[in-house]
């Protein structure tokens, strides 16, 4: 047999896959990776029963379909008062890692640097060895898991080609204000680089703050691409729907990668997702009023335990600190914590190129109000 030389010899499975297989095995209760326990919008499921009926089950456009684009600009409009367009700026994609990974092939070459602000989502620093480039990571500041603008000026070169921001941000629940925009584009004034924000969870900011979005920065957007999820909108993650926006030029060549990548994404979804926002676009603008009902009341029936939990200001995930119950290391913990109390976690350190020495792990808390309780139960009791 041929002898394979791995791209990438240091990666494995993901914590994400591996902690869902524990679960699965050990009885757990999941709130480890970031899925619901419930069910989609009802009216949502059957228009793709309906688009299937009607024939819609043949390839769409490689860009996505037409209708969809269009409702998509009219939200980036609504929402951020920024006008795109759907024929040279909009792509869908086949989920929101696609496009991550579409967007970071599209200007990553060998020998370039990418940025990536730990802890960071799992996919970026893969995706950006693949394409030959070199990642810098920045541990973002505690408590508040907010950017060092010290450490980003003296990390910033003419190598610099692409710093990746989240925001709402997982796993932390952080949140980018305007003012950190207005300092992430001050700082990249000076360098030809590109910024590729990964604004899945959009909807979800608590407390009445507002989400922050590269598109409504008028100086961010024109070098960045900008990518967003139906599964987490949507409570469909298994649809693997996503979307990119982007300047023109920065979309043609995204789309080079798209088109060889994915090609396209499911058709049915796509018509579904396009009737359900032109109907329906109250089911994302109280999103955050849903999710932080979640989060309130995972916080409170979790009171008295010996859990630390930290603030989330957005997304679907709780950080807890567990100083209190255990001196292991947070992947000893979450095994720990998986098969013998019965409740799975993701723990923290996965997100690091090289974990800091904190003790914390991530609970999502998009589940039924029932599931939580009988989480928060057995946690209660450790």
């Amino acid at each position: 047999m041929p002898s394979i030389q791995s791209k990438l010899p240091g990666v494995g499975t993901t914590i994400f896959t591996l902690m869902s297989r524990l679960a699965g095995q050990s009885g757990a209760i999941n709130l480890s990776q970031g899925y619901p326990d419930f069910q989609p919008p009802r009216k949502l499921l059957d228009l793709v029963s309906a688009h299937m009926h009607r024939g819609h089950n043949q390839y769409p456009p490689m860009a996505g379909v037409e209708a969809l684009r269009e409702q998509i600009a009219t939200k980036v409009k609504a929402l951020y008062d920024a006008d795109v367009d759907p024929v040279t700026q909009i792509t869908v994609t086949s989920g929101a890692t696609e496009a991550l990974f579409c967007a970071i092939h599209a200007v990553l070459k060998p020998g370039d640097e990418v940025i990536i602000f730990d802890p960071a989502y799992d996919s970026y620093a893969p995706a950006a060895a693949l394409a030959g480039a070199k990642a810098c990571h920045i541990p973002l500041l505690q408590p508040e898991f907010s950017i060092d603008w010290e450490r980003l000026a003296g990390s910033l070169s003419e190598r610099t080609r692409l710093v990746i921001v989240n925001s709402p941000h997982n796993p932390t629940g952080s949140v980018l204000s305007r003012a950190d925009l207005d300092q992430l584009a001050a700082m990249l004034r000076p360098y030809d680089c590109f910024v590729l924000s990964d604004e899945v969870y959009e909807h979800i900011v608590f407390d009445g703050q507002s989400h922050a979005s590269v598109l409504a920065h008028e100086e961010l957007a024109q070098r960045s691409f900008a990518v967003f999820s139906f599964g987490k909108t949507y409570h469909a993650t298994g649809w693997k729907v996503g979307y990119c926006v982007a300047p023109a030029p920065l979309t043609e060549e995204f789309r080079r990668i798209h088109q060889f990548n994915t090609f396209t994404t499911v058709t049915p979804l796509q018509y579904a997702l396009a009737d359900f926002l032109a109907s329906c676009p109250e089911h994302h603008l109280d999103l955050a009023r849903f999710y932080q009902a979640k989060r309130d009341h995972f916080g409170a029936a979790m009171q008295g335990s010996n859990f630390a939990l930290r603030p989330s200001r957005g997304t679907y995930f709780q950080l807890a600190e567990y100083a209190g119950i255990s001196t292991r290391p947070d992947h000893e913990f979450a095994r720990w914590l998986t098969q013998t109390h019965k409740v799975a976690v993701i723990p923290v350190s996965a997100f690091y190129a090289t974990p800091p020495a904190t003790q914390l792990v991530r609970f999502c808390f998009a589940k039924e109000l029932a599931t939580l309780d009988e989480a928060a139960a057995r946690l209660q009791a450790i």
